[in-house]
């Protein structure tokens, strides 16, 4: 049997994904990148905002296709929109064979059995406890890097999102499980470890009773092999001491922090359900900044909230303008139903938000230039991530850059380099998002 699996949205699906194909993979299942001459095809969904669920139905859409018209005998629906649109899914795309909530994807294997002899199948376990791991997962980013989910869920309830309901509240994967992955992983060459969740900086409240992230990047630390430990989505009112503190006194860990703020007007924020104000967040960046001098800031912005005037839209842009975060991108406000935004006054047209984003990200291009231009004479090192076509050059990233969403050190070399190596580079020369550079020799 060949199987053909498609993984959309965000890292912690692509965890979930890796997990999945994992379990296929040990069931002997082999693995294709040809959808035409795929038996099975599983399209694993994502939802959080109106773009990706209208990639996820399009792309579901395309591969009924290869169903009714080509190879394929079963097609599998799991993830975020199985969850959310279990019942729309099962009226509106018939070719659809099994549907697996969001926590059940350990039944992948018996979902994908069921479609091959033409049965259908579902499955939709409740939103508590965590799917069980039984195989090594399949590495799907290159193999020097690795996302390592440490908890599924949120309990923070912001209004415009979903991933409470899809997703349920937040449970902490035990460190030991996290610890035997991260093992694993570096048994099979990842030398990058970035931790991700919903949220990362609440891990091990509900199991300990105390937030025990700090003690994790400890333990992470001591594993031989990974040389960058990376964490992403960190809400801006969870950081405190403990967690800088275990920054600080790690080397392993980067310097580099993911933390989405969303908004910079007060009244936004409220309206959104945050637990910040303006002031907190000022507070927050200033103490990173000052124990951590060389910290780089990466977060996320909404551009057109519900009741978002143009005096709150020039609030975020000075506070953009004064915080000079390293690493910015911005969403555009997606109502969604069932959430208590969706019912807001006062909706922004999708005229609006795009001219706001684009403001946005027009002064952060100016921003990250000046950034880069200061790291110009500096050395890095640099993880690398391949080589570029027909050219003596590679490509990689430093500390500072995550992978896919930030930017890239470019390297003109004689030498031979391979992905995964690290490499002490001089940085040469700068433009918006990108670096240029040379070995230190």
């Amino acid at each position: 049997m060949k199987l053909f699996f498609i993984s959309l949205g965000c890292d912690k699906n692509l965890v979930d994904s890796e997990q999945m194909l994992g379990m296929l993979a040990a069931d002997g299942i082999s693995i294709t990148n040809d959808e035409r001459e795929a038996d099975i095809i599983v399209v694993n969904t994502c939802c959080f905002i109106g773009d990706a669920k209208e990639e996820s139905v399009q792309t579901i859409l395309e591969m009924a296709e290869y169903k009714e018209k080509g190879n394929a005998k079963g097609l599998i629906v799991t993830g975020c929109l199985a969850q959310r649109y279990q019942d729309e899914i099962k009226k509106e795309i018939p070719e659809v064979d099994a549907i697996l909530g969001a926590n059940s994807y350990d039944s992948i294997v018996d979902a994908v059995h069921k479609a091959a002899a033409g049965e259908a199948y579902e499955n939709f376990k409740e939103l508590t406890g965590l799917p069980k791991l039984r195989q090594t997962r399949m590495l799907t980013s290159g193999g020097h890097y690795a996302y390592l989910k440490i908890a599924e869920g949120c309990n923070k309830h912001c209004t415009y999102c979903v991933i409470p309901s899809v997703r349920g509240s937040y449970r902490s994967v035990p460190m030991e499980e996290l610890l035997d992955q991260a093992r694993e992983l570096s048994s099979l060459g990842v030398k990058e470890l970035i931790l991700v969740a919903q949220e990362t900086t609440l891990y091990g409240l509900d199991l300990y009773g105390t937030k025990s992230l700090g003690r994790l990047l400890d333990a992470l630390g001591e594993i031989s092999g990974i040389r960058w430990i990376r964490i992403l989505y960190c809400y801006p009112e969870e950081i405190d001491d403990e967690l800088i503190d275990a920054m600080i006194r790690n080397p392993k860990v980067c310097h580099y922090l993911d933390m989405p703020i969303q908004h910079a007007s007060d009244s936004i924020l409220k309206r959104m359900g945050r637990k910040t104000s303006r002031n907190d967040m000022v507070r927050i960046i200033e103490k990173l900044r000052k124990k951590i001098p060389d910290i780089c800031l990466r977060t996320t912005l909404i551009c057109g909230f519900p009741g978002e005037t143009d005096q709150m839209h020039e609030e975020l842009m000075q506070f953009v303008n004064d915080m000079e975060f390293d690493r910015l991108g911005v969403f555009l406000y997606s109502p969604e139903e069932g959430t208590p935004a969706y019912s807001y006054p006062e909706q922004i047209t999708e005229e609006t938000k795009l001219a706001r984003k684009e403001a946005v990200m027009e002064l952060q291009q100016e921003i990250s230039f000046d950034k880069n231009e200061a790291v110009k004479g500096k050395e890095l090192w640099v993880l690398i991530e391949g080589q570029v076509a027909d050219e003596n050059a590679y490509v990689g990233r430093t500390y500072r850059d995550a992978p896919d969403v930030d930017g890239y050190v470019f390297i003109n070399t004689e030498e031979t380099l391979l992905t995964g190596d690290f490499v002490k580079v001089r940085i040469t020369g700068a433009y918006e998002y990108d670096l240029i550079g040379e070995i230190v020799e």
